[in-house]
C-alpha cells in the first residue's frame, strides 16, 4: 500500500487502505490522471506539526469496498472489485500501527498487511506493505499528512521500467476514508490510478 512484488493500498492501506497498502499485491491492483481530492479538516496533531498521531482516526474495524486495475500501465480498463474487512491496531501509542485487510471478489482473495512507522525527526511516515502470498515487506512509501490529506511516494521497478508510486489518503471523517494508489512512468507528469478503496467504520469499533 505498490517492483512486481510491491504492487497492490495498499497501500491503505493503504488502508482502509487500507485501504491499504495496495502496492503489495503482485499484478493485483480507470486509467487517467488523478483528479484533485478535497482536503478534510486537519487534526490537532497536524496543526501542531507533530504527526505521530496522524493515523489515530483509523484505529478500529472497517468495511472495505475496493477495486484494482488488473494490468497497470498497459492502457487496460479491466478492473476487479472486492468486499472485505480492514482492522487497524495502534502500536507504540500511535507512533506506529498495523493494518490487516482481507477481501474477496470474482478475481480471488486478498490478504494484505501494512506496517506504518512514524519518524519523529523527519515528521514523516513510512508505509510498509506485505501480502500473505509474498512473505516479505515491500519498498516503503514515504510521506505525511497536510490539510487532512496524506500523500506517500516511492520509486520502484515495474515491467523493467522505473516508475513512481503514489498512495493518497483523503476524505477523512470519523466514520469513513478514501484511498487511492497511482503509478507514473513519465516522472510524475501523468498518473494512472490502479487501486481505489473506500472504508466505512464498523459501528462501535472506534479506537482510543
Amino acid at each position: 500500500m505498490m517492483a512486481r512484488r510491491n504492487i497492490a493500498l495498499i497501500c491503505a492501506l493503504c488502508a482502509a487502505g487500507l485501504t491499504f497498502c495496495p502496492s503489495c499485491v503482485d499484478a493485483q491492483t480507470s486509467a487517467g490522471e488523478v483528479a484533485p481530492l478535497k482536503p478534510s479538516q486537519p487534526s490537532a496533531a497536524a496543526k501542531s506539526g507533530d504527526g505521530q498521531h496522524d493515523f489515530d482516526f483509523e484505529i478500529g474495524t472497517w468495511k472495505t469496498h475496493l477495486k484494482r486495475l488488473l494490468h497497470p500501465l498497459t492502457s487496460s480498463h479491466e478492473w476487479a472489485t472486492y468486499e472485505g474487512t480492514t482492522v487497524v491496531r495502534k502500536v507504540w501509542d500511535g507512533r506506529a500501527n498495523l493494518v490487516e485487510l482481507e477481501a474477496d471478489g470474482p478475481a480471488g482473495h486478498l490478504e494484505l498487511l501494512s506496517l506504518r512507522l512514524y519518524n519523529p525527526q523527519a515528521r514523516q511516515w513510512s508505509l510498509n506493505g506485505a501480502s500473505s502470498k509474498g512473505g516479505s515487506l515491500s519498498v516503503p512509501t514515504i510521506g505525511e499528512f497536510k490539510n487532512g490529506r496524506g500523500e506517500f511516494i516511492d520509486q520502484e521497478t515495474f515491467n523493467d521500467r522505473t516508475i513512481l508510486v503514489r498512495f493518497v489518503i483523503s476524505e477523512i471523517t470519523p466514520d469513513s476514508c478514501h484511498f487511492e494508489q497511482a503509478f507514473s512512468d513519465d516522472g510524475g507528469k501523468t498518473w494512472e490510478v490502479n487501486w481505489v478503496a473506500t472504508d466505512t467504520r464498523v459501528k462501535g469499533s472506534e479506537g482510543s
